[in-house]
């Protein structure tokens, strides 16, 4: 068992979020980067018997600087300030692992997804590649603590951006922003596209938006594909109501594109790709209103 320090949130993770907002919201958009936290405070490392490098290996890597001009831009960004490694915040509340927790799960525990199975559940087991991050099990209450003091204020913050967002615009478009390794991970792995656009194949936005990020991608010249492999998390599907006016869209960029995936150091086409994406989030913002011709909420 791990001391009763183990059971604390660090206090390194507070505030749990940031939120960089516009002066005025002028595009019907929010921007969410839930794995692109980068502390990783000593009492977490004790805890884990990885290094700060292989813990590493999950976070989406300056996803939320990539995104930073959309608040100039005219829209906010919602970023985690904790690391995937510690609480993935693209799953449901309690997907829970009983092989991690030294105690019965609740009732209301999902312990049977197929995330949790593959050990990346709501506390990861494991990190990207599929490394055990801990040396021994964590106490429900630990588990319990890190859900109430980090998921739940992270998810009402992004409710409230998306809430005040259509009652501003009559609709909101939440693109929630994450990283995927170059390769597969599978032995052999096949070579993965420039951007993965998934909308739960149709179900969490209007085709025609998924389509439009499409083109103005493929304008550019990346390679993208839609819904596979990632055709988005719990983010996506929480959010993605397009019948109520709320689109949601998971966007992953190949980490092959802008960092050296071994040392997490940005390379020479980190400035090309955040040129790239500032140019498509402003045609998003100039071609959506007339695309979607939603009546906004003052008329």
């Amino acid at each position: 068992m791990h001391d009763a320090t183990s059971n604390r949130v660090p206090a390194a993770f507070f505030p749990s979020y940031d939120v960089l907002s516009p002066r005025t919201q002028t595009a019907p958009f929010v921007f969410s980067s839930p794995h692109s936290g980068r502390i990783y405070p000593p009492e977490f490392l004790a805890m884990s018997r990885l290094d700060p490098k292989t813990l590493r290996r999950s976070e989406d890597c300056f996803i939320d600087d990539l995104f930073k001009p959309v608040a100039r831009l005219g829209a906010p960004l919602l970023s985690a300030r904790f690391p995937r490694a510690y609480l993935d915040l693209n799953r449901e509340p309690y997907e829970l692992d009983p092989e991690l927790v030294d105690e019965p799960l609740p009732a209301h525990a999902n312990s049977q997804s197929v995330r949790v199975a593959g050990g990346l559940g709501t506390i990861a087991r494991i990190v990207a590649d599929g490394e055990e991050i801990y040396a021994g099990h964590l106490s429900l209450e630990a588990v319990m603590t890190r859900i109430n003091q980090l998921y739940f204020p992270f998810h009402a913050e992004l409710s409230r951006l998306l809430t005040a967002t259509r009652e501003d615009f009559g609709y909101s478009v939440l693109i929630d922003c994450h990283s995927m390794p170059s390769t597969a991970m599978s032995p052999g792995g096949s070579q993965r596209p420039d951007i993965v656009i998934g909308d739960r194949f149709g179900a969490a936005a209007d085709p025609r938006l998924t389509l439009l990020i499409r083109d103005e991608f493929q304008r550019r010249g990346f390679k993208v594909q839609l819904n596979r492999p990632y055709a988005g998390g719990y983010i996506t599907e929480h959010h993605g109501r397009p019948a109520r006016r709320s689109h949601a869209i998971q966007l992953e960029i190949n980490r092959g594109l802008y960092i050296d995936e071994l040392t997490f150091e940005r390379t020479n086409g980190y400035k090309k790709l955040a040129e790239a994406l500032e140019e498509i989030v402003s045609a998003l913002f100039a071609e959506v209103p007339a695309l979607l011709s939603y009546r906004t909420a003052a008329e």
